[in-house]
């Protein structure tokens, strides 16, 4: 009896997954379709037009695109060389001890700090700062949202990483000490390429959360629908505009927010399945 009910259990979470999935595409696209027959799909996407006055309104997704892809990437780039070596710290050079275990809790409590609150500090602290070394005019712009952003992975991502790295067999690293290689060599040519697709899966799981976040970019980012010109200059990111906009939306501007929120849902799908993807490569190299 108590087979036969875990295995409707599991047949019912796995229906269940799939009709989310597609309910929500369903209802996306289905909403969004009135921007995309107005504009054109591709006109939509690549135009950098937004003009909201009555009789002449002009959507476009571009700008918002290429804001959410500019943060996303520097926010990863500088994350990558902070998070990485907080993972081999706690991971590898200082298992076990006390200094190990306390660096971790402080990781594992930074990753669990709400967004609002990373823009709040963002804001008040860090967006003075920006000020005063003259990297962002008003403050605020793509490079300080991103800065922001990248704070908050870098405990994401080295929390994931280390964990990663714990799982690597000590067997391994002890035959490869017993043939002479140093701590280096070993991180090198043992713990990488074995715990490496388990890390490239941090990292993605971190884009993924770069990708969607929104309190702290609303604040941070500066909230002007146009291309950035540079790092330093203000914009907006997909996830920004909809929660501006939105609640004052209707007509065609609701659906063209929608859409962009389609778009958002289906870049995040793609890079998602792109991991994925060179993981399984990685885990048959």
């Amino acid at each position: 009896m108590q087979d036969k009910i875990f295995k409707a259990l599991l047949i019912v979470s796995a229906i269940v997954i799939p009709v989310i999935g597609g309910g929500i595409i369903y209802s996306l696209t289905l909403d969004a379709s009135g921007a995309f027959e107005h504009f054109g799909f591709w006109n939509f996407i690549c135009s950098d037009d937004w003009v909201t006055t009555a009789g002449k309104e002009k959507y476009g997704a571009l700008p918002f695109i290429t804001g959410t892809m500019l943060t996303t990437g520097l926010a990863l780039l500088i994350c990558i060389p902070f998070s990485l070596p907080v993972a081999l710290f706690t991971g590898e050079y200082f298992r076990g001890k006390k200094i190990a275990t306390v660096l971790a809790t402080v990781t594992d409590l930074l990753a669990g700090i709400p967004s609002i609150i990373y823009g709040l500090w963002g804001f008040y602290a860090l967006r003075p700062i920006f000020m005063f070394l003259n990297l962002s005019p008003q403050g605020s712009g793509i490079l300080t949202a991103a800065f922001v952003l990248a704070i908050m992975i870098v405990p994401y991502a080295a929390s994931l990483s280390s964990e990663f790295i714990k799982m690597v067999p000590a067997d391994l690293k002890e035959a490869a000490y017993g043939l002479g290689a140093t701590r280096a060599e070993v991180i090198r040519r043992v713990i990488f390429p074995t715990a490496g697709s388990g890390i490239f899966s941090a990292y993605i799981l971190a884009i993924g959360r770069a990708l969607g976040e929104t309190m702290t970019v609303t604040m941070l980012i500066g909230n002007t629908n146009q291309m950035p010109e540079t790092l330093r200059t203000t914009g907006n990111t997909m996830a920004s505009i909809i929660a501006n906009q939105f609640g004052e939306a209707d007509g065609l501007k609701l659906s063209s927010l929608i859409a962009i929120g389609l778009i958002l849902f289906l870049i995040t799908a793609i890079i998602n399945l792109i991991g994925k993807i060179m993981i399984r490569r990685a885990q048959h190299v």
